[in-house]
């Protein structure tokens, strides 16, 4: 690295929860019981949706991408979470702080796409279910899961590449939870504006573009919905929208308030508690808002729950 101040870093001290030590064992129970919840709900519809023949629809394509997603990148950073609320050391290696900080962001703006994609898949059920079957056909749904996932690593392959550019000075403490871009352009001593500028850019495509368009999408919806004439079929209608935009409004909120500001507004110790949010909250609360709500994965839960009555019952036979 070039200037006489800044230094080779071979690791990161990650200070997370640091300030906090009378509650590191509670914040570990609750972080061990959000990722088992986590874990859980999502490798369920994962398996409900794949042994199902009759989910075998765009919808819970979707859905089957959406609760991988989620599961990827809790992984990628709560166990890490964990281990150092448990332990002294709570240091990175450089290049597992870049592998994490790639993996985060690829799996978190794959994601924001999907979303985008599972709501303009809702738009055309709803406003135009004639048609439903002709325009959302494997091709189109397959082609727009492929987007998804390649808009989500090009996304983090760009970030990846410019935060290995980033210069430092001898201080490698990071005040958050893990490897993310906001810490890392506060803790470099460099230029960061290429990164703040391609942070700034790239989010209006990967957030507020998506965002958006999932807000265009509920608009028809919601217009939709107000003509149906059961009073019953329309409160059940608001209901699943409500529910969803929920969860739209925390993720899309928490992170376009992450990464869509300039660096001169960060304050990690407040900013840390929001990443919580979309890191942590969502993907856990994701298999229950879009999922386990749902009258055909509940059909499904209880056929699978009779077919596991059966076999037990006939082992118990033998």
């Amino acid at each position: 690295m070039e200037g006489e101040n800044q230094t080779v870093l071979f690791e990161f001290i990650i200070l997370g929860f640091s300030n906090l030590k009378e509650l590191q064992f509670l914040l570990f129970t609750i972080f061990l019981v959000t990722y088992i919840c986590t874990l859980g709900g999502n490798s369920f519809i994962i398996l409900v949706t794949m042994t199902n023949l009759h989910l075998h629809t765009p919808m819970y394509f979707f859905l089957e991408n959406l609760a991988f997603l989620d599961i990827c990148y809790t992984t990628t950073n709560v166990p890490q979470m964990m281990a150092h609320l448990l332990s002294e050391k709570k240091s990175i290696s450089y290049l597992g702080c870049m592998a994490q900080l790639f993996a985060f962001i690829f799996f978190v703006g794959s994601e924001s796409l999907l979303l985008a994609a599972m709501a303009y898949d809702r738009y055309i059920a709803i406003c135009k279910p004639l048609r439903y079957s002709v325009i959302m056909n494997k091709v189109l749904y397959s082609q727009l899961a492929a987007s998804c996932w390649s808009g989500g690593f090009l996304n983090s392959a760009v970030h990846t590449v410019l935060a290995f550019r980033l210069p430092f000075c001898g201080n490698n403490q990071i005040n958050y939870f893990f490897c993310d871009i906001p810490p890392l352009l506060v803790l470099s001593c460099g230029d960061t504006s290429v990164n703040e500028l391609a942070l700034l850019s790239i989010g209006v495509v990967i957030g507020w573009t998506p965002f958006l368009c999932i807000v265009l999408s509920y608009l028809y919806i919601i217009s939709t919905i107000l003509r149906i004439r059961s009073s019953k079929g329309r409160q059940k209608a608001f209901s699943t929208c409500a529910s969803h935009l929920t969860i739209v409004l925390l993720y899309y909120g928490s992170t376009i308030f992450t990464y869509g500001r300039p660096i001169s507004t960060y304050s990690l110790e407040k900013d840390r508690l929001i990443s919580v949010l979309y890191s942590i909250v969502t993907p856990m609360l994701n298999p229950i808002i879009y999922s386990l709500r749902n009258k055909d994965i509940q059909e499904a839960m209880q056929v699978m729950g009779r077919k596991w009555k059966a076999s037990s019952s006939l082992s118990f036979d033998v």
